[in-house]
């Protein structure tokens, strides 16, 4: 650290994650940089850690000056040394997975032939022709589902088309 940050930053605002890489860490990081096979972002993120190291053969940059260096904004510097040190070089490198879970199915294969057979029957006395609802209450009313949504059955029959 330098003079400057040790003036405005007081003693409870001083990095709490820091970095040690090893050797065989910093290695395959630097080889990582040099042959930029891997995405922007990785080689960022490992340009990011190799910066940030506070072992004796790291430089041991403050986040501000990997900020400007790599042109990325302070948080994105201290997110990545804080999922370093909680989860490791690899969620560090790599990009986090959704975490929105999937929704299931709500129609199975027969449930959609059964919707798709209603969906190309006759209509309703009343009816020039089938509306999304109509086919959702419809498909509530001969019990193929319990509940079902208008926009789940357009978005199978979307599908299907």
């Amino acid at each position: 650290m330098n003079y400057l940050d040790d003036l405005f930053l007081c003693p409870s605002m001083k990095k709490k994650y820091l970095i040690t890489l090893t050797e065989k860490e910093r290695k395959s990081l630097k080889e990582m940089v040099r042959s930029g096979r891997e995405g922007a972002r990785k080689i960022i993120r490992a340009r990011i850690l190799l910066k940030a190291d506070q072992s004796e053969a790291g430089p041991a940059w403050t986040d501000t000056q990997i900020s400007q260096a790599l042109d990325v904004v302070v948080h994105t510097v201290e997110r990545i040394r804080k999922r370093f040190v909680e989860e490791g070089l690899e969620a560090a490198l790599n990009r986090r997975k959704n975490r929105i879970t999937t929704s299931r199915r709500r129609l199975d294969g027969h449930q959609e032939a059964q919707l798709v057979t209603l969906a190309c029957s006759t209509p309703p006395t009343g009816r020039n022709r089938w509306t999304l609802r109509l086919l959702a209450d419809k498909l509530v009313e001969l019990e193929i589902v319990d509940t079902i949504s208008y926009q789940t059955v357009r978005r199978v029959l979307k599908k299907i088309s």
